[in-house]
C-alpha cells in the first residue's frame, strides 16, 4: 500500500468517525455551540477584547451579530426556553455594546438585528 493509499484510508476513517461523532450531538448543542462562536467573535469585533483598539471592526461587528441574530429567531422555537432565553440576552449585550462602541450609533431599530429582535437601547 503506497503512502497516498495510506493517507487516502486514515482519511476515509477520520471522516467516518467525525460523522459518528457528530451524530450523537443533540441539535440544541450544536446550535447553541454556533450561537457560541458568533457571540464570542463578535464582541472581539465591538471592542470587548483584552486589546479592544486593536479588535473593533464594527462592519464585521454587524455581519456577525445580524448572522446571530437569524439563528436565535430561527432556532428559538425549537431550542428549550433556558437556551433561548440565554441566547436572547448575549445577543441583546452584543446589541448594546455594538451601539456603544458606535461613534454615529444606528437610529433605534436600525442596529444590527433589530429587524428581528425590535429596537434596543
Amino acid at each position: 500500500m503506497s503512502n497516498t493509499d495510506k493517507q487516502d484510508a486514515a482519511f476515509e476513517q477520520d471522516a467516518a468517525q467525525a460523522t459518528r461523532d457528530i451524530a450523537d450531538v443533540a441539535a440544541v448543542e450544536i446550535i447553541t455551540t454556533a450561537a457560541v462562536h458568533l457571540m464570542s467573535a463578535a464582541a472581539v469585533k465591538c471592542g470587548l477584547a483584552d486589546d479592544p483598539d486593536a479588535q473593533i471592526d464594527l462592519d464585521e461587528a454587524r455581519k456577525l451579530i445580524t448572522a446571530l441574530t437569524g439563528l436565535v429567531t430561527a432556532a428559538a422555537p425549537d431550542i428549550s426556553s433556558i437556551h433561548a432565553g440565554s441566547l436572547r440576552d448575549g445577543l441583546r449585550s452584543l446589541q448594546l455594546a455594538f451601539r456603544e462602541a458606535s461613534a454615529i450609533p444606528d437610529a433605534i431599530g436600525e442596529g444590527p438585528g433589530e429587524k428581528l429582535t425590535g429596537p434596543v437601547n
